[in-house]
């Protein structure tokens, strides 16, 4: 594993050439180009907003705030499993041609999103301000660190379905519904408190629950996460990240064959 690790560390380069050339021919064409970037959660906050504080109120004091700290690391998530059931399978041309260590491809489609995510919080910390939120800097100290962990968590998510899809196409697809549903299974748009009790523990299986909980705490409620949820989203991201290589390693001998 470590000598795994040394080997990747090695083609670091080429991942930051893969996350740069996806991140400038993402939108290259478009009249808006890297404005998309912002665009897009932007609007969703808008809708979301819309339905949970004026349609179906949800009786939290700006509702806009809770929703887009929520809602871009959920993209972040969300973008990582959607483009990574194929970004093996799409470079069935590289992997044949070329050697190199085949994590570097999940690696690469997770990072690029969330540098994305990275330049959303602009938007994130322009909106606290405006707002007149406000943030509690001794719990923005703990940002970075569930940023980490999200990121490792989704790495091993990525590196499951990435790999899982080159064997069975479906995968692709099972995603993008997958996607649709775990969003309002997770609390993006409402507080864990208002699920009912005998219920709870169903969502608190999600391992996106706590994490979004963290960024919602550091940057909406303004406190400082507790050990606990700290602790279960680094021990979910453990999780993810182990299992997640384990079947990539078990499928990844016959990447070449299969594509």
């Amino acid at each position: 594993m470590i000598s795994r690790i040394k080997e990747i560390w090695q083609y670091r380069f080429m991942i930051m050439s893969l996350v740069h050339r996806e991140l400038r021919g993402r939108y290259k064409g478009s009249a808006l180009g890297f404005l998309w970037t912002f665009i897009n959660p932007l609007c969703q906050v808008i809708v979301y907003t819309v339905v949970f504080s004026i349609i179906m109120r949800s009786g939290l004091d700006k509702f806009y705030m809770f929703a887009i700290t929520g809602m871009i690391p959920w993209l972040a998530f969300d973008g990582s499993m959607r483009l990574g059931g194929t970004c093996i399978r799409h470079r069935g041309d590289m992997i044949n041609k070329i050697y190199f260590p085949r994590e570097v491809l999940p690696i690469s489609t997770t990072l690029t999103n969330f540098v994305n995510m990275l330049f959303c919080f602009v938007i994130v910390f322009i909106a606290i301000f405006v707002s007149g939120l406000g943030v509690n800097w001794k719990a923005l100290l703990f940002l970075p660190l569930v940023i980490l962990i999200e990121f490792v968590m989704t790495l091993g998510f990525c590196m499951m379905v990435s790999s899982i899809t080159v064997y069975f196409k479906d995968m692709e697809h099972i995603v993008g519904v997958l996607m649709m549903m775990w969003i309002y299974l997770t609390p993006v748009l409402y507080p864990l408190t208002t699920v009912p009790e005998k219920l709870r523990w169903v969502f608190k299986l999600n391992p996106m629950t706590f994490i979004i909980e963290c960024y919602h705490c550091i940057l909406y409620w303004k406190d400082v996460p507790t050990i606990n949820i700290l602790g279960y989203s680094a021990i979910s991201a453990l999780i993810s990240i182990a299992l997640g290589a384990l079947i990539f390693y078990k499928l990844e001998p016959n990447f070449a064959e299969e594509l």
